[in-house]
């Protein structure tokens, strides 16, 4: 937090300046629309998303000051998990306290989730479709090329010299060998303290909701048939008994240990959904990566469809809170903290080898779902498939489209390969 405010404190009164704050009250219901609207039109990242929660807080409402929200995007840098989506629990804080952080969070994320669940519910219903099949045959390769672009971008920033590139190098051939994801992290947190630390000795570390839930019921209700939520299986009343915990101490890991962005996700829930639990295919988890990059929100509400899989709707909404709950509590119990040590030395060091790691972790994790993705059945189909996600790769690093047009346009020439080969 900025020296000069608390939370709930506006920037005006925090100068001095005559700025008097609304009733706490006014203050949650600004916060409520804002974070809604953001979380239903949210596309393009987190990058986007913070560029928009920049300009709601900071240039149109003078919320807070440049100053606060620059230290907000050091802080959510800093921590584990969706860096946009604490970015936004920590405006509703510097707004209205613990419950304008609680608000922004629940709200942003809360209309992405829907929309996830119901694009989960329209995937597993009709798939093996030959159309469905058809457009996911196109939108693969675009993931594969959003992972490659963000690889590139993240190994921009994180390899600036010789060593850090070798932690790259070294994180990748680990996890090829089968490393487990946590046991690397927690080797790179040592290298990092070793080569990039300090010197010396480690320091001390001194009642709104009822109408966006109706409106996201609405929302429901009106896209999927009545019939369907009537039945458990969509519910999952069946299956959340057995899933529960297997569910909330996976995502609740995961949620606590993805540094460098919301696709870091990706080593992470590979290894162990895929290859160990079998809860999806290789096939699955890239469309429901896909399904991410097109829906407004977060990009780790990937966790969302994984939990619909497994358990239904209640399986969605363990896996989702489950994946976010570590987000709140940095930001509430630790926010004053954590923003005195952001500039520690020590932390300093550890995020040097992090970051990298990272880096290439998320390679490693593209190796066996690009040849999913890109060796087809036959030579033809295999060419296609490289040829949209070659394009898909120039579009995004020399054109800087948006994610969500590239899937869609991969859908759509997925369809029209598809016919062509048929």
């Amino acid at each position: 937090m900025s020296p000069q405010s608390s939370p709930g404190q506006s920037p005006g009164v925090a100068s001095g300046l005559p700025d008097p704050l609304p009733p706490l009250s006014t203050r949650l219901k600004e916060i409520a629309a804002v974070f809604l609207r953001l979380g239903s039109l949210g596309f393009g990242g987190p990058q986007a998303h913070i560029a928009m929660q920049h300009d709601e807080a900071v240039i149109r409402r003078g919320w807070m000051s440049q100053e606060q929200f620059a230290e907000g995007v050091g802080l959510c840098e800093l921590l584990p998990g969706p860096a946009s989506t604490q970015m936004g629990i920590y405006v509703g804080y510097v707004r209205a306290g613990w419950l304008g952080a609680v608000l922004a969070g629940f709200c942003f994320i809360a209309p992405a989730f829907v929309i996830e669940v119901i694009f989960s519910w329209l995937y597993f219903r009709f798939q093996g479709v030959p159309q469905l099949e058809g457009l996911f045959f196109g939108v693969a390769p675009v993931v594969i090329a959003i992972v490659l672009a963000f690889c590139w971008k993240l190994g921009r920033k994180a390899v600036q010299d010789w060593s850090r590139g070798l932690i790259a190098v070294a994180a990748f051939a680990l996890l090829l060998r089968g490393v487990n994801i946590l046991v690397l992290f927690g080797l790179a947190a040592l290298v990092g303290l070793v080569l990039y630390g300090p010197r010396s000795p480690l320091p001390g570390i001194p009642a709104l909701l009822p109408g966006p839930v109706l409106m996201l019921a609405q929302t429901v209700g009106a896209a999927v048939p009545p019939e369907t939520l009537a039945e458990s299986s969509f519910w999952g009343l069946e299956r959340i008994g057995t899933y529960f915990w297997p569910l909330t101490l996976f995502f609740f890991k995961v949620g606590s240990a993805i540094f460098g962005g919301g696709l870091v996700i990706i080593p992470f829930i590979a290894d162990e959904v895929v290859d160990q639990l079998g809860w999806l295919t290789p096939a699955e988890f890239l469309d429901g990566v896909a399904i991410g990059q097109f829906t407004p929100g977060p990009v780790v509400l990937t966790a969302a469809f994984i939990g619909y899989k497994v358990a239904g709707v209640l399986g969605a909404l363990t896996a989702t809170v489950a994946i976010f709950a570590p987000s709140f509590a940095f930001i509430l119990l630790a926010a004053p903290l954590l923003l005195r040590i952001r500039r520690n030395a020590w932390v300093k060091g550890f995020l040097q080898a992090i970051t990298p790691t990272a880096l290439g972790a998320v390679a490693a994790a593209t190796v066996p779902l690009a040849q999913k993705a890109l060796l087809q059945e036959t030579t033809a189909a295999s060419l296609m498939a490289l040829g949209i996600g070659g394009a898909a790769l120039i579009a995004l690093l020399r054109f800087r489209q948006p994610t969500w047009l590239l899937v869609m346009a991969g859908a759509g020439l997925g369809l029209l390969a598809r016919s062509l080969l048929a």
